[in-house]
């Protein structure tokens, strides 16, 4: 799996330096029964708007488009935004809601999560690593696989180098996965989950088949809650608002 620091426990080691600590923020909105209550040529007309102001936040912030269309639901897409400052998040937010078509979105998920370096990386370590904490474009991948992620309190009890050792062998198995591209947020007191997952990848059954290959790993013993889990398809502000429907 590349550039892989796998699921990694946070909360030990040495402090990271602020500029290693982008925000990663996971937002997944659902269109309300009330924007297709409206008329046709209303709703047509709102969703050249919100394209346009789709559009330009994706230039003017770090943020990715998702559709969850057929895909799941209970959520209709996904901005993905990688940000320095919280105030930059609350902006995208504020202006996704502050359009027309706005007034009718819901948020039934909404993720935060901040890099930090991994405390298991050891000496596995190479040039723009993930897990090394320092700031990492997405790869652009068609799928984005959403997961979040809480580890149960006894994997924190165990001695470091028996973490340490347990997590060499989840390595071992995501690097059998050179196409899937792992982006690890921390969320420790700032949200409720502890990490928030995000895979990269082609090939949705190539993610299934990791997935199920991890679950026989001695690591997957500690794990507490792993769902719920998203499968989010790349797309573009016009072919997201025409998913919509309408």
């Amino acid at each position: 799996m590349a550039e892989r620091s796998e699921v990694t426990p946070a909360g030990e080691g040495a402090p990271q330096g602020a500029a290693a600590r982008e925000y990663l923020k996971y937002t997944f909105y659902r269109v309300a029964q009330s924007w297709r209550l409206q008329p046709r040529e209303a709703r047509a007309a709102q969703k050249r708007s919100f394209s346009a102001e789709l559009s330009a936040l994706c230039a003017e912030y770090r943020t990715r488009l998702y559709s969850l269309v057929g895909l799941r639901g209970d959520c209709d897409f996904m901005t993905w935004t990688i940000a320095d400052r919280a105030q930059d998040l609350q902006g995208v937010a504020r202006r996704v809601v502050s359009t027309e078509l706005g007034a009718h979105l819901e948020t039934p998920y909404s993720y935060l999560a901040m890099r930090k370096r991994s405390v298991y990386l050891g000496g596995h370590e190479h040039a723009g690593q993930e897990g090394a904490g320092t700031p990492t474009a997405p790869a652009g991948a068609s799928f984005l696989f959403v997961y979040p992620f809480t580890k149960k309190r006894e994997w924190y009890a165990l001695p470091f180098e028996e973490r340490q050792k347990v997590m060499r062998e989840h390595f071992r198995v995501g690097h059998k996965y050179p196409k899937i591209t792992i982006h690890t947020g921390y969320s420790f007191g700032i949200d409720d989950y502890e990490f928030i997952l995000a895979f990269e990848g082609h090939d949705p059954g190539e993610f299934l088949d990791l997935v199920m290959e991890l679950r026989t790993t001695e690591a997957s013993r500690y794990t507490a809650v792993e769902t719920p889990i998203f499968t989010c398809m790349a797309t573009e502000p016009d072919a997201l608002v025409e998913a919509l429907g309408g």
